[in-house]
């Protein structure tokens, strides 16, 4: 089976996937990020708004209607759904295999 071009996902992509599995804007997504993460990673607002361009293009996520006029709120996609699918697929055959291996 051939594996999708864009996996594996940085760490970075997959947690904000994750955090737009309900609507949300740029700043709860960072404080959701780093929740899930326990603290391990922390979004700064450029990265989050450069990976939310990102994310848009590949139409992984999608803008959402929102009566918070001043934030934009975002979601994910289908395909980014699937994205996320594949990539937790790709993770556990990982600990899988290191777990057969002893580890």
């Amino acid at each position: 089976m051939k594996r999708n071009k864009h996996l594996p996902l940085t760490e970075t992509t997959y947690y904000i996937l994750l955090a737009l599995m309900k609507p949300a804007h740029g700043y709860v997504v960072m404080q959701i990020v780093e929740e899930l993460s326990g603290g391990d990673v922390r979004i700064a607002a450029g990265t989050m708004y450069g990976a939310i361009e990102n994310l848009l293009k590949l139409k992984w996520i999608k803008a959402v209607p929102s009566e918070d006029k001043r934030r934009k709120v975002y979601q994910t996609t289908v395909t980014g759904r699937e994205m996320v699918a594949l990539e937790t697929a790709r993770i556990r055959q990982l600990s899988r295999l290191a777990q057969d291996l002893g580890f």
